[in-house]
C-alpha cells in the first residue's frame, strides 16, 4: 500500500540572518566540547529585593537581578569568564556579558554589555533594555555582536524549567536560566513551599574542567539565594 508523501506547507530556506544563525549552531557544536550542568536555586532573596525596589519606584526584573548576582560570582570564578582561540584559552578580569535576545522572525541575537561588572542593578537594565531595543531596529554595533565573555539566556517567561544552552562561540561560558516553580522544601518540622528557578550551565570542557565548572554553579547558586544589594 502506497502513502502519499504530504507537501509542506511551507518552505523557509536557511538564508540570510536565519543561515548565519543556523551555521554558527553547527559550527558551536561541531567545535567545542560542549557540557551542561544542571541545578537549581531558590529566588526569595531577589523577589524580596525586587519588591524593595519597587517600593522606592525602581523597577527591575528577575533577569536584571540574575544578571547582577552572575557577574558577582564571575568576579570569583574567573577561570571561565573567558574565550577559547587557536588553542589558548584567553581569561579576562573585566566582564563583557553577553544577553540573548529573541527577535521577530525567528531570529536571535547576544550583544554584549561591556563592562557588566561594574554595573549596579539599574545600570545592567538599562543596557539590556538598550540592546534589546537597538536589536529590534539592527543598530546594534559589530563590536557588541562579536564580543563578550560570557553569555546568559533568558527563558523564564516560557513554560521551559531548565535547557540546553548551545555555546555562544568561542566564549567558554553559557548560562541558561529556566522559569519560576514554587518547590516543596521540608523545613524543621513542615513543609512548605519556595520558589526556584532552574540555572543550566554549558562550557567548553576543552577550556575548564566539570569540577571547577560545578564549583561555579555552585557558588553562583549560592549568590542568588544570600542576594544583597
Amino acid at each position: 500500500m502506497s502513502v502519499a508523501v504530504q507537501e509542506a506547507a511551507q518552505a523557509v530556506p536557511l538564508r540570510g540572518a536565519r543561515g548565519m544563525i543556523a551555521a554558527k549552531m553547527s559550527r558551536s557544536l561541531h567545535e567545542a566540547a560542549q557540557l551542561t550542568h544542571h541545578g537549581r536555586a531558590d529566588v526569595s532573596a531577589l523577589l524580596a529585593v525586587k519588591d524593595t525596589l519597587a517600593a522606592e519606584g525602581v523597577k527591575v526584573s528577575m533577569e536584571d537581578l540574575l544578571m547582577a548576582a552572575l557577574v558577582r560570582s564571575l568576579k570569583r570564578n574567573r577561570d571561565i569568564n573567558g574565550v577559547l582561540k587557536d588553542d589558548t584559552v584567553h581569561l579576562y578580569d573585566q566582564i563583557d556579558l553577553c544577553v540573548a535576545i529573541a527577535l521577530p522572525g525567528n531570529l536571535l541575537a547576544a550583544p554584549a554589555i561591556f563592562d557588566a561588572g561594574d554595573m549596579d542593578v539599574p545600570r545592567l537594565r538599562a543596557a539590556r533594555q538598550d540592546l534589546a531595543t537597538r536589536a529590534r531596529t539592527n543598530k546594534l554595533t559589530v563590536g557588541e555582536m562579536t564580543g563578550g565573555t560570557f553569555t546568559i539566556s533568558n527563558l523564564g517567561l516560557s513554560r521551559v524549567e531548565q535547557f540546553t544552552p548551545i555555546l555562544n562561540t568561542p566564549q567558554i561560558g553559557i548560562l541558561g536560566v529556566g522559569r519560576v516553580i514554587d518547590v516543596a522544601i521540608r523545613s524543621e518540622d513542615r513543609i512548605e513551599f519556595r520558589p526556584f528557578t532552574g540555572l543550566s550551565l554549558t562550557f567548553d570542557h576543552r577550556a575548564i574542567d566539570g569540577a571547577p565548572a560545578a564549583a561555579f554553579l555552585t557558588d553562583l547558586c549560592a549568590e542568588v539565594e544570600g542576594f544583597v544589594l
